[in-house]
């Protein structure tokens, strides 16, 4: 099926291109998102008719994308989640959480913008796109944890596997001083232990 082009899309073309695509793709979503029409000669010829303005429209969103690519382009938003002690969610993180997140956080961000190939599924920090115009996308990163605490530790570089084995290594060692004290106490009840009498000697010889 032959379209045009009202807009870049990628992999496809640019505004005005007249492209062959599956007729799928064109009917679920290039035609329902305003992203194409028809290559008819009517249709041409009304985008010919029309050029100017998509152009200058296009130009406008595009100015608007970038202002706001400038302050969005490399934020962290933290999501908590509950997760298994391995770091698997119980659910997973969607484009619609990344879109709330980042507007909670004072930014426009649509679920639809949000490219996410898969749910998130781990904790963790994970990088996501975001195209905000059809010429500009930014990358954000998903601090997925199951506390703030837990976000911070993430954001300072360590994983949920190093935070693990810390707290293992942690607990061992509380275990082991633990194990030194009831020694060391037992260690003190023989030294404060009476010495036997020699009569006492002689009795649990006999």
């Amino acid at each position: 099926m032959q379209v045009i082009l009202l807009e870049r899309v990628a992999k496809l073309g640019q505004m005005g291109d007249v492209v062959d695509v599956k007729p799928g793709f064109a009917r679920n979503f290039l035609l329902p998102q305003g992203k194409a029409l028809s290559a008819s000669e009517a249709n041409i010829a009304s985008f010919e008719a029309q050029k100017a303005q998509l152009e200058a429209r296009n130009l406008e969103t595009k100015k608007e994308a970038d202002a706001l690519a400038e302050k969005l382009d490399g934020q962290q938003f933290i999501v908590i989640r509950s997760a298994s002690d391995s770091g698997a969610l119980y659910g997973s993180v969607t484009p619609r959480d990344a879109a709330d997140a980042a507007t909670e956080a004072g930014f426009s961000v649509d679920k639809k913008q949000v490219a996410l190939i898969a749910p998130i599924k781990d904790l963790g920090l994970h990088t996501v796109a975001v195209r905000l115009h059809p010429e500009v996308t930014v990358e954000i990163s998903m601090n997925v944890a199951r506390s703030q605490e837990e976000a911070e530790l993430q954001a300072s570089g360590k994983s949920i596997q190093e935070l693990a084995a810390e707290e293992e290594a942690a607990a061992e060692f509380e275990i082991a001083e633990l194990f030194d004290d009831i020694g060391s106490a037992a260690s003190e009840d023989e030294d404060l232990a009476p010495e036997a009498t020699p009569a006492e000697e002689d009795e649990a010889k006999a």
